[in-house]
């Protein structure tokens, strides 16, 4: 236990915290139902969710990213719907469009998917920029401009983004911009020896992945439930010292020689926000220098260009990353 524990354990957490830390361990529950593994990639979707912001999954094909999704849209209680994003696809499949309806002789508007409470937008890395570029305006404002009116989403609305690492034949690297709006970068890795044979040992047993209801994967939770628990960010309390150290730490991006382009302040909120959603499902109403250290890779690294020496020394934003944070003092 650190020093700022220490002094915090006596602090009692909020009722609104505690409810907060009991929605972690129910949904979780729930969703364990038909994932196998992946505790801190559920957990960092969970916190994304609570903190309001939006998240992409990378990893290779088969690791579970969009099961998860599904199955964490179950555990809340939302509205899931899909996008499978292709080179062919228009803005107009995922906003929605004008249909003339032949009975009334008029125009009707038919809601696109982008209609919803969770969206996953499956290997989001495939449609070229001007249909990325649709979600910008939803993802920043959760509301969308349609045949010349502005629309409303839901208030949970929340994208889930997937993007497979190493295939580049077809993709269209997401723009900076578009990347800066997602407040976590979750790596999907594959399963640990033991959970894969849990794996087959649940498909043995007859599990189906399309099939979550049968598997028993239920609501947890409701969507009010969800909202309530981000509210209750509110009641999370952050020290100046811990809020000086996430200033310092997305400045220290900016300051490396080893990145050209580092976080901007949008990452610095984000830190902030996903900060406060970790303690609170943690069950405390103060956040540790330590939660901004486990979520800074998390939101900063896919916000980070590197310079032209470190790519040529082969190191990654990862490995760079952990430099900087290494090199700024936590406090105590």
């Amino acid at each position: 236990m650190n020093a700022t524990d220490s002094v915090h354990s006596l602090v009692p957490s909020s009722t609104a915290v505690r409810a907060a830390h009991a929605i972690r361990d129910g949904v979780l529950s729930e969703v364990r139902k038909a994932v196998v593994g992946q505790d801190e990639a559920l957990e960092l979707m969970l916190c994304g969710l609570i903190a309001g912001g939006h998240i992409l999954l990378e990893g290779v094909p088969g690791v579970a990213k969009t099961l998860m999704a599904k199955a964490l849209s179950r555990g809340i209680g939302a509205d899931f719907k899909r996008i499978q994003f292709t080179p062919d696809l228009m803005p107009a499949d995922i906003l929605g469009t004008s249909v003339f309806d032949l009975k009334s002789q008029a125009f009707v508007l038919v809601r696109g998917p982008i209609f919803t409470d969770l969206l996953l937008a499956d290997e989001i890395n495939r449609a070229p920029a001007k249909t990325q570029s649709a979600l910008l305006e939803a993802m920043q404002e959760r509301g969308v401009s349609l045949e010349g009116r502005h629309m409303a989403l839901s208030p949970l609305f929340t994208v889930f983004a997937t993007q497979n690492p190493v295939e580049s034949e077809g993709t269209y690297p997401l723009p900076e911009a578009q990347l800066d709006r997602f407040l976590l970068k979750i790596e999907v890795g594959y399963p640990a020896p033991e959970e894969e044979d849990a794996i087959l040992a649940s498909v043995h047993r007859g599990f189906d992945a399309g099939d979550l209801a049968r598997a028993g994967v239920g609501p947890a939770v409701t969507k009010d439930g969800i909202l309530a628990a981000r509210a209750a960010l509110n009641e999370v309390n952050v020290e100046p010292p811990v809020l000086a150290y996430i200033r310092k730490l997305v400045a220290a991006t900016r300051a490396s020689g080893r990145i050209r382009l580092g976080a901007g302040p949008r990452a610095s909120v984000h830190l902030l926000l996903a900060s406060k959603a970790l303690a609170a499902l943690r069950g405390r109403s103060f956040v540790t220098p330590d939660d901004v250290r486990f979520l800074a890779g998390p939101v900063l690294k896919h916000r980070l260009l590197l310079s032209p020496d470190a790519e040529l020394d082969g190191a990654t934003p990862s490995e760079v990353l952990r430099e900087v944070v290494q090199s700024v003092e936590v406090p105590r």
